[in-house]
């Protein structure tokens, strides 16, 4: 292996391994289905931005974003990690019902949206088939408290494991509800704006992405969102063939896709540190230690 910075995880962890999926796009929609039920952190994304208008531009950017702290070097984790804070110190939102402001970086929103992003990340790769046992997944959300601390949290507050992440849902559970703004957002997601010539593909293809993001959600989130998703052993079944295929599809060609952030990686370190979900059997490889923060394992 190339002696080149790994960045703030490296080839040995879960996370480097598991972000390289192409399930990932579907877990991220998940995600932000899942992110639209909290009413504050929801009116803070309408109210600060035309999502409407710029929702692929924000969907890349986010996917910009977890590429570059997860294959990128350290400085750069660290800079997008900055270029976010700063980003959302300069904004708030405003409660219709009384007026009152709050800052988007109030740190219950930002560990909203982690949560939901890698309990959406850990259930939709796991249940599509990726072998992910559940040390591995423990180990999972470990290495995600780096990328909390990117975003402004403190990772000691950040759920670090399975049961941690179950209770905090559960204490959450309460204040999700199916506002104004969750209703645009669900609105978009099942019809996104888009040219007329790209109208056909979205009916073939963005309507299964988004009927199988929205079917891989908990069941409350259905209750709330006030639409049935077909059984869960169904969507199982489909997440499974999904993942298969998207699978079979050569992972230097995925890659390719701008900004080709692992293909810089593996340049960067060598062919060896390719993601690869098998590398995941090799649980005593991975699990071996304790990750520092520089993506080596300490004992």
């Amino acid at each position: 292996m190339s002696t080149g910075d790994p960045g703030l995880f490296g080839p040995r962890s879960v996370t480097w391994q598991l972000h390289g999926d192409p399930m990932m796009w579907i877990a991220g929609v998940r995600a932000l289905y899942l992110q639209a039920l909290h009413p504050r952190a929801v009116r803070g994304v309408v109210q600060n931005s035309d999502f409407r208008r710029d929702a692929w531009g924000r969907l890349l950017r986010t996917a910009d974003f977890v590429g570059t702290v997860t294959y990128g070097t350290t400085e750069a984790a660290e800079r997008a990690g900055a270029r976010v804070r700063s980003i959302h110190r300069r904004l708030s939102a405003a409660d219709p019902a009384t007026g009152a402001r709050y800052g988007v970086d109030a740190p219950d929103l930002l560990l909203w949206v982690h949560c939901a992003e890698v309990d959406s990340y850990l259930h939709v790769l796991r249940r599509s088939g990726c072998p992910v046992t559940d040390d591995l997944a423990d180990a999972y959300l470990a290495e995600q408290r780096e990328s909390a601390r990117l975003v402004g949290l403190d990772p000691a507050a950040v759920p670090g494991d399975r049961s941690a992440l179950a209770a905090y849902f559960a204490r959450v559970r309460p204040e999700l509800a199916l506002t104004p703004e969750a209703r645009e957002v669900d609105a978009f997601l099942r019809r996104p704006p888009t040219p007329a010539v790209l109208v056909p593909a979205r009916a073939l293809l963005w309507r299964r992405v988004a009927g199988l993001a929205y079917g891989a959600l908990p069941a409350y989130a259905h209750d709330l969102y006030g639409r049935p998703a077909p059984p869960p052993a169904a969507v199982t079944r489909r997440l499974r063939t999904t993942g298969r295929l998207l699978r079979t599809l050569p992972a230097t060609l995925r890659w390719q896709l701008p900004p080709r952030h692992i293909l810089r990686a593996v340049g960067r370190l060598g062919p060896d540190t390719r993601p690869a979900l098998y590398k995941l059997r090799r649980s005593p490889a991975i699990l071996d230690g304790r990750r520092g923060a520089q993506g080596e394992l300490r004992d």
